[in-house]
């Protein structure tokens, strides 16, 4: 089966909606635009705000509001072990949420989450929605149409366009995800490429045991299971579709098509 529910736990996912009528797991892709647009509402409102230019302060985001941080003491912890703390006039603000200085941030609708940090040198583009206690590092590029899940990691120097992020999953460095759908607790080593776009014109399809699909698909990245891992300086061609627990070794190319749960792809 190529349903969603044979590649992810979606019990957990806060947006777990969009997997709804999807007869093959790609189908998603062809939702996320129109589903961010609605879903991501206009958020990042504050007279300091200006498209495209830097925080010259820290922002924190606390119980639907955005608010100055000048006044807060921040404890710069692991957001996604819920170790970043808020601390105003003595008092911890439970759940606040921190944009640093030096972050960018392009248009309002930038939904963030409890417990969220994004930290300086993060550009990113809504529409988006980050879910709680993700954490956006230094140098991460998110381009738009974008779910960040609960406690996942967009990392240093990392890009990431038209893609989800479930649960858990971390893209720590220097990764490119275009088109990209990442499962529960996935796990990309550092120099991961999820390439998105065939040389040759025509649309993506995936071979499979049972003959190839067509996808309708112009760009398609990857796909992967929960629990999937890759090495360092892996690559994934377009249309590369990983059931979960598959293992694609350091320095390894993908080619499209599926594989099956628990494959080791091997150079």
């Amino acid at each position: 089966m190529l349903n969603p529910e044979s590649f992810f736990d979606l019990s957990e996912f806060s947006q777990r909606e969009i997997f709804n009528d999807c007869t093959y797991v790609w189908d998603v892709l062809k939702k996320l635009k129109s589903y961010t647009q609605e879903k991501a509402s206009p958020f990042l409102i504050h007279r300091c705000l200006s498209d495209g230019v830097p925080l010259t302060s820290p922002f924190i985001v606390h119980n639907g509001r955005l608010r100055n941080a000048r006044e807060c003491t921040i404890t710069y912890g692991d957001a996604t072990k819920g170790t970043l703390h808020v601390c105003e006039n003595g008092q911890i603000l439970e759940g606040a949420s921190i944009i640093m200085a030096g972050a960018t941030l392009i248009g309002q609708n930038i939904n963030i989450g409890r417990g969220v940090l994004i930290e300086s040198g993060a550009y990113i583009k809504g529409p988006t929605i980050i879910d709680d206690q993700a954490e956006i590092r230094q140098g991460a590029y998110i381009r738009g149409h974008c779910i960040i899940g609960k406690r996942c990691v967009v990392g240093h120097a990392t890009e990431v366009k038209h893609s989800i992020f479930l649960n858990d999953a971390k893209a720590g460095h220097f990764a490119y995800l275009g088109d990209t759908i990442l499962g529960n607790q996935v796990n990309l080593g550092a120099g991961t490429k999820c390439a998105n776009f065939r040389f040759i014109p025509g649309n993506v399809e995936i071979k499979t045991s049972n003959g190839t699909i067509k996808t309708d698909l112009r760009k398609f990245g990857a796909i992967m299971g929960d629990e999937c891992q890759t090495g360092c300086n892996s690559v994934t061609s377009p249309g590369a579709v990983f059931g979960p627990s598959c293992i694609l070794m350091p320095t390894t190319t993908a080619a499209s098509g599926h594989y099956q749960a628990r494959t080791v792809i091997r150079p």
